[in-house]
């Protein structure tokens, strides 16, 4: 490997690291999975699968199925089949995770997500009602605060831009916050909320919250994970 290529991927490796810990409270969106690594899926029945993730099946970006290989045998998965899975990132995306996860462990509230294996870099999905246009459906999202979750849901929207981008060394890295998450309130259906929507959303999306909204009486984008982190830990 050339002394070239060889410093590229350091100044990468780098780079993510310090976008990483920039949003500290928020993992790292992941759209690329490995097919060695062991996945582990849980259905809506209790019964649970261990595999290789053979193919995914995405529609706008979200996933639509999932085939996982158990046992040289091929099993589809349907979004209303799956209660919560654990996916292995690869190439970048598992970077990206590994990098993130020592900056996303601040605070575990919810003790049906397995925080050791959010430590190993695993992406964490689960079955939620999301509104799409209108309609109701059922989805697999991946989650990006699981470890202070059990109150507001932040979930990885595939298709959102980001708010900036860097280029180091002749190489294009993505940083900064995505411009769209989905989010979900207790016993409500999850919405996509877009930067450009935020201030005018905050008070009605923190209105059960009046800490939220006397702390941040002029919200920014940048600071949403600060948001939520204080929410889940100042709001009943």
């Amino acid at each position: 490997m050339s002394s070239e290529i060889i410093t590229r991927i350091m100044i990468m490796i780098l780079a993510l690291s310090t976008f990483s810990l920039a949003a500290q409270d928020l993992s790292v969106g992941a759209n690329m999975f490995s097919h060695k690594k062991t996945a582990y899926v849980t259905k809506k029945d209790g019964t649970s699968l261990e595999g290789t993730v053979d193919k995914i099946k995405r529609k706008k970006g979200l996933l639509e199925m999932v085939v996982l290989e158990v046992d040289g045998h091929e099993i589809e998965l349907m979004p209303e089949e799956i209660d919560h899975m654990y996916l292995p990132p690869s190439g970048l995306d598992k970077l990206a995770n590994k990098m993130d996860e020592a900056t996303t462990m601040t605070k575990w509230d919810r003790e049906d997500v397995a925080s050791d294996k959010i430590k190993e870099g695993y992406v964490y999905f689960e079955n939620a009602q999301v509104s799409l246009k209108g309609n109701s459906q059922t989805l697999l999202m991946q989650l990006l605060n699981p470890g202070f979750s059990s109150k507001l849901r932040v979930y990885f929207d595939p298709l959102a831009n980001e708010t900036s981008r860097a280029n180091i060394g002749g190489l294009t890295v993505a940083g900064g916050l995505d411009k769209s998450y989905y989010v979900q309130r207790p016993g409500e259906e999850a919405y996509k909320l877009k930067k450009k929507d935020y201030r005018k959303d905050f008070e009605n999306f923190y209105k059960d919250c009046p800490k939220v909204l006397k702390k941040y009486p002029k919200p920014d984008w940048p600071d949403f994970a600060k948001h939520i982190f204080y929410y889940s830990e100042n709001c009943e």
